[in-house]
């Protein structure tokens, strides 16, 4: 089985479902009726989806019955750990306070968000 790497948008809208669902194993059924309630995709689409992700690794299949069920084979806070190492790698050539240093001073942070963040930062250094 392959290590989990990469995901595109459609497979991040199914893992985060699966994720977000925290009791295991899970259908197709139940990943389609919570991402998409609307009808928004088909089912053999979120089928193919998940045969996807466990094939690349994102998901364990097990077959009970005629259904097929899976279970995460890695946790969304491991994955986002990943991610974000990647993308603080290439987009601040890995420094993390250039991202922190880009948050703050975005402008989509609201004051409630960044007093909650100087209360972070107060409570790390010990005041």
């Amino acid at each position: 089985m392959k290590k989990p790497d990469k995901l595109t948008p459609l497979e991040w809208e199914v893992m985060n479902t699966v994720w977000n669902f925290k009791k295991y194993p899970i259908t197709v059924r139940q990943v389609l009726e919570r991402a998409y309630p609307k009808g928004e995709k088909a089912y053999t689409t979120v089928q193919t989806i998940m045969n996807h992700l466990m094939d690349k690794g994102f998901l364990l299949r097990k077959k009970i019955g005629p259904v097929n069920v899976y279970s995460p084979n890695i946790t969304a806070s491991k994955f986002q750990k990943k991610e974000i190492h990647r993308f603080v790698d290439k987009a601040f050539n890995g420094s993390f306070f250039s991202l922190a240093n880009f948050l703050v001073n975005s402008g989509r942070l609201t004051s409630d968000e960044l007093t909650k963040l100087q209360e972070m930062l107060n409570q790390n250094n010990g005041d």
